[in-house]
């Protein structure tokens, strides 16, 4: 059963990639729910000037744009990184003296975080220059994302990616239950969240997950935001208290289960409004979606609970890449 899974997945996978006009569509409007892979320049490649590491991390970038694996950092496990061997340099008797450099650059991907690698591959680039920086320069400008040795190497990369994510599912599925039950819903939705689209039965698992999460997410911040609406209100019962109270109320979900008391509260609030100030309360909740579009606007916004919770986590991590060269 589990290779028969990893058969169907990976060929999906290659699906994607011969329909990519639609992958990619979907790609641009989504970080969370498909993959992502994070350009990563270390400090331990001897020698590489500062100026060189800057271009190198574009170059990265670019390639990871080019081949739909680009985005934002809120799925930081995977990466693409570089190592750089300086094969021949020398200095040329022109005027001005030049200097001559010849790399190999090998590129990697692979899980960051438990430092497994997946996909490698190396490319022999020249570079000439006034300075040992702008020699660099001039090699790296070279790593051409559309190259078919960077392609290959990619679409290795991401077949590998797919194949974590399908050994992995059911330890995502209990790692989000665990943190559920510890109250941690914004970070259980996250992990669900962040398993890509193109790993269609461990998606639609992870997506079933979700629901429960994100009704008991919505429930809590429903209540919270309710009690802030209520003192608001309470604390003046006036046109101030209930736009005050209006703030709250506005970002409560209708399929929360309090929303019915957050009605009621603003139904009080509007009768109030009228009775002091003779004119409509200018204020409406959240609408209830039709139950066609329920699953999709669920997913929709446990994914935006899911971006902001992994915009909120540190940027800077800190990866394992021991023995990948």
């Amino acid at each position: 059963m589990k290779r028969s899974f990893l058969s169907a997945c990976t060929l999906l996978l290659a699906f994607a990639s011969l329909t990519s006009s639609a992958q990619n569509t979907q790609g641009k409007t989504e970080d969370l729910g498909r993959i992502v892979v994070n350009s990563y320049v270390s400090d331990q490649i001897d020698g590489l000037p500062a100026s060189a590491k800057s271009m190198l991390t574009n170059k990265l970038s670019q390639i990871t744009t080019a081949n739909g694996l680009g985005g934002s950092e809120i799925q930081p496990r995977f990466i693409i990184t570089p190592n750089i061997t300086v094969l021949s340099k020398n200095i040329t008797p022109t005027a001005p003296p030049m200097h001559a450099y010849t790399l190999e650059v090998t590129l990697y991907i692979g899980d960051g975080i438990e430092g497994t690698k997946f996909a490698s591959t190396s490319l022999e680039l020249q570079g000439a220059g006034t300075n040992e920086a702008k020699a660099y320069i001039a090699a790296l400008k070279q790593l051409n994302p559309n190259n078919a040795d960077i392609q290959a190497f990619v679409e290795k990369g991401k077949v590998k990616i797919v194949e974590y994510y399908n050994s992995h599912c059911d330890f995502i599925l209990k790692e989000a239950k665990t943190l559920e039950s510890q109250q941690m819903f914004e970070e259980a939705i996250y992990k669900l969240s962040s398993v890509p689209e193109v790993c269609k039965e461990c998606f639609d698992k992870s997506m079933d997950a979700v629901a429960p999460i994100y009704q008991k997410q919505i429930d809590r911040e429903c209540e919270m935001q309710l009690a802030k609406a209520q003192n608001a209100w309470s604390s003046g019962q006036n046109i101030q208290a209930a736009d005050e109270a209006a703030g709250y109320l506005a970002g409560i979900e209708p399929a929360a289960t309090c929303f019915s008391k957050a009605t009621a509260l603003s139904k009080t609030i509007a009768a109030r409004v009228k009775e002091l100030d003779k004119r409509e309360w200018n204020f409406k909740l959240k609408e209830q979606q039709d139950e066609v579009n329920i699953r999709k606007a669920t997913i929709s916004a446990a994914r935006d609970i899911g971006v902001a919770y992994g915009n909120n986590q540190p940027k800077s991590v800190t990866y394992n890449i021991r023995g990948w060269w």
